[in-house]
């Protein structure tokens, strides 16, 4: 007799609004749910997001100003989970913690893996952070704590606890019944961990490969030993590369003795490539970290160290400028073609240094190949400077129909694009030597340069040719 037909749950209708994307949030929708909460009617706000993702919800949370999130989150209920709270941006979710109850922020914690819970409570202010621990039930504090001990971005902090981790002596049987009767298992995992009587990890089984192996074979006939074991001190970006390189879907962290003591999980690791990723951007620009949900004061000054540093390398630029002012008196044409030659140098070094530090990043640019990068660039410079200077040559000698006042802009074109191709490398790696993050002062650096090297190249020229 054939299996009866599965029976098809009906797919509920999206909120109104929600069919213009394939996922995420709507502007009818934030709309609706804002017109809910000026009339109070909360029913109606639990109803709109019901449906949702607790991403979503955490998105939509973030929509709404302070005073507003507060109102939606009493609205929504028990749908605001420990998930929603781990979800929202870090401003946003320090803001919601110091308008909850310690209670509540404690119970929302205390119903997330360990990995999330302690990147909820990391940032938190010390006194913050140790009044919520305490009201936190003491097994769970103790993994927390621990997990706080580990370096800031470290897999320590990454990992979460909650392993299944078997001898190798156990059989496909012992482990599928131990898995059923078990009430403390991890709630998502993709494999076994196989350890040795130290608790190191020897091996993985898979649980499709579980599965499909008769019940008295011994898990260290099946188990995989090809293992990338991490230990607790690595920096997360290194743990994202070992992931990215390796497709792993999980990987086992060890103390320093070697002992198992937790898991990283991709889903985790596809947040650390979008933060670092996101971290590398910000900082190019002399952003620290992203600040669209901060109050315009703390975001003025959080941009203000670097736009203090660019007022000085602008100042060191101008000095240099100074230096022929007697030059520039004599052809004011100089003045009007200057910004042509430094912002060619910026944008072309510019995009050196991009590539540049992306490659530092993901371990394609090392010691062993800079110098065979670093000369591809200095031809690259040359052909972008050649071209650009027979383009920035002959508008400028039309324009002023003057021929030699086009070959010095030509001249200091190629002098500049060179230097920024050579720079926009050597910069970035410099900083990698010496274990500074390529991305923290590489533009301001770069900046620097190109406009000095391009004023004196050009100001130079003219002032040994045209005067």
């Amino acid at each position: 007799m054939p299996p009866p037909e599965p029976v098809q749950a009906p797919v509920p209708s999206p909120p109104s609004g929600q069919g213009e994307g394939l996922y995420g949030l709507t502007s009818s929708l934030v709309r609706a749910v804002a017109a809910a909460l000026d009339a109070g009617d909360d029913g109606r706000v639990r109803d709109l997001i019901a449906p949702l993702h607790q991403a979503d919800l955490a998105d939509l949370i973030e929509r709404f100003k302070p005073d507003e999130r507060q109102q939606l989150i009493a609205a929504a209920g028990a749908m605001f989970t420990g998930e929603v709270l781990a979800e929202l941006e870090h401003d946003v979710r320090d803001d919601v913690i110091e308008r909850l109850d310690t209670g509540e922020v404690a119970a929302a914690i205390s119903e997330l893996d360990t990995d999330d819970a302690v990147a909820v409570i990391e940032d938190l202010d010390a006194p913050q952070q140790q009044e919520i621990l305490q009201a936190i039930p003491d097994e769970e504090r103790v993994a927390l704590e621990e997990g706080l001990t580990y370096p800031e971005n470290s897999a320590g902090r990454l990992m979460q606890r909650e392993v299944l981790s078997l001898p190798s002596f156990w059989t496909v049987g012992q482990t599928i019944e131990f898995m059923r009767e078990a009430t403390d298992l991890p709630e998502e995992f993709y494999k076994i961990f196989v350890v040795d009587p130290r608790h190191t990890p020897i091996g993985t089984v898979r649980l499709n490969r579980l599965l499909r192996t008769r019940r008295p074979v011994r898990l260290q006939d099946i188990m995989l030993t090809d293992l990338k074991i991490i230990p607790a001190a690595t920096d997360q970006e290194e743990v994202a590369y070992v992931f990215e390189q390796y497709d792993l879907i999980s990987a086992p962290v060890v103390t320093a003795s070697g002992r198992l003591i937790g898991v990283v999980t991709v889903d985790d690791v596809v947040d650390v490539i979008h933060e670092e990723a996101e971290e590398d951007l910000m900082r190019l620009h002399g952003v620290a970290e992203p600040d669209i949900y901060r109050a315009a004061l703390q975001t003025a000054w959080g941009r203000f160290t670097w736009l203090l540093v660019n007022l000085g390398t602008a100042i060191i630029a101008s000095i240099v400028i100074y230096q022929f002012d007697g030059t520039i008196d004599q052809m004011v044409a100089l003045a009007v073609l200057m910004p042509i030659v430094a912002s060619m140098g910026g944008n072309a070094g510019t995009q050196t240094m991009t590539v540049a530090v992306r490659a530092i990043a993901t371990k394609d640019l090392i010691q062993s190949n800079v110098l065979r990068v670093l000369g591809k660039e200095f031809i690259v410079g040359g052909i972008n400077g050649v071209v650009f200077a027979v383009l920035a040559g002959a508008a400028a000698g039309l324009w002023y129909q003057n021929l030699p006042l086009g070959l010095v802009i030509g001249g200091a074109m190629i002098i500049n694009m060179l230097v920024a191709g050579l720079f926009g490398l050597a910069i970035p790696v410099t900083l990698w030597r010496l274990k500074i993050d390529p991305a923290t002062a590489a533009g301001v650096l770069l900046t620097t340069v190109t406009d000095v090297i391009g004023f004196l190249a050009f100001l130079g020229l003219a002032g040994l040719f045209l005067l």
